[in-house]
């Protein structure tokens, strides 16, 4: 085991972060956000952008609020990389492939059940003609130059043909387009809803309707009590859930990709060379981590929790619990970028929570995947060491 791996203190600290996409990782710079992505020939699509961020208004770079601009923009932010990153991978057309088939059984049964329903009635049984398959159309040349031309000439006076060929692509890539938009919308509506009902009315609900009220002699209106039983109740519920998610093989190389933005990161704060075996040797727990972020908010609203009435119904005790939500994303955040900055007894204790909770979504992963986390990484790089923390 090398000396860089038990490092404690790294050559430097940088701001860049990451995210685990389907098939890939997006590395987000200061200056530059790039994606790496595999697609289904196994090549890495890589894509880059400028990042965001640099015109928003002072107070969006407050302490506190700071924390609550970049937990939205994450989400965002992360949500249309993951539907991006699902569209290079072949996750689209393979999801398009499964509701062809799905179409074609429901249609077999039900010229069997006309059959059978014809064969009781002593009727001729129809055979059903197969319809032909829809040929698929040969995709348009990018360009009209690297177009082969095969028809007769065109008459001097003939009329200019339509573009209708290009226009036809760019109206269903505008629809496709308004569609992913409404399709995020409606899911981070959905994510929030259950959001929640799964961890802020469901533990209010278990507490106040269940264990206040079934349990003999159980303390009531206990503020202490109230707030560590449903913040346990909470990471139960979250610990629960992820365990669940760890059963979908989809998942699991998701996770196994967040473990090779992190081994990455902590490769290119130790100053060392981004190949693949130097990332192998890494750390694949980083105190800047999402998870943490999360295990962070927990532990911070039960401090907050202290200072809340232990006498209110659920309903406002949820109401009370939505409300104070951006305080607690805000120095939730502001540790985490402590903990992230600093490395002494104190950040190692707050830090080690969710530390802890990254042996569930952060997983080993193989050379591929740190293929693509070094492709990403290096575009994410600026070359006026501007990511210096």
């Amino acid at each position: 085991m090398s000396k860089d791996r038990n490092c404690a203190c790294p050559v430097k600290k940088t701001s860049i972060g990451g995210q685990a996409l389907m098939e890939g990782i997006m590395m987000r710079g200061p200056k530059t956000t790039a994606m790496a992505v595999r697609n289904p020939q196994g090549e890495i699509v890589l894509e880059t952008f400028p990042t965001e961020g640099k015109k928003r208004p002072a107070i969006c770079r407050w302490p506190i609020i700071r924390g609550v601009v970049g937990f939205i923009d994450s989400m965002t932010f992360g949500y249309k990389c993951l539907m991006r990153s699902a569209e290079i991978s072949g996750l689209e057309e393979l999801e398009a492939e499964m509701e062809r088939e799905k179409a074609e059984k429901k249609a077999a049964k039900k010229a069997e059940k006309a059959a059978k329903k014809a064969a009781k009635k002593g009727e001729a049984v129809p055979v059903a003609e197969e319809t032909p398959a829809p040929e698929v159309a040969e995709p348009a040349p990018e360009s009209t130059e690297a177009a082969e031309v095969t028809a007769e000439p065109i008459p001097e006076n003939a009329a200019a043909p339509q573009d209708s060929a290009e226009e036809t692509p760019a109206a269903k890539k505008q629809e496709s387009s308004v569609m992913m938009n409404l399709i995020m919308v409606v899911s981070v509506i959905l994510a929030v809803a259950i959001m929640i009902g799964l961890f802020f009315f469901l533990p209010s609900f278990l507490y106040k309707d269940v264990m206040e009220a079934h349990i003999p002699n159980f303390p009531q209106n206990n503020r202490f009590l109230q707030s560590l039983c449903m913040t346990s109740i909470r990471m139960i519920l979250l610990i629960g859930y992820m365990a669940l998610m760890l059963l979908m093989k989809d998942i699991r190389r998701t996770f196994q990709f967040h473990g090779a933005e992190h081994k990455t990161i902590f490769c290119y704060e130790h100053g060392k060379e981004l190949t693949v075996e130097n990332i192998r040797e890494e750390r694949r727990f980083h105190p800047r981590c999402g998870t943490s972020f999360l295990v962070l908010m927990l532990l911070v609203s039960i401090l907050i929790g202290f200072f809340i009435p232990a006498t209110l119904n659920k309903w406002v005790l949820t109401a009370i619990k939505l409300a104070i939500m951006p305080l607690v994303m805000g120095l939730g955040y502001e540790l985490i970028k402590i903990c992230g900055r600093h490395d002494n007894w104190l950040t190692r204790i707050i830090a080690a929570p969710g530390l802890w909770f990254q042996r569930i979504t952060v997983l080993e992963p193989d050379d591929a995947m740190i293929e693509c986390a070094i492709a990403a990484m290096k575009e994410a790089i600026p070359e006026d060491n501007s990511d210096q923390l």
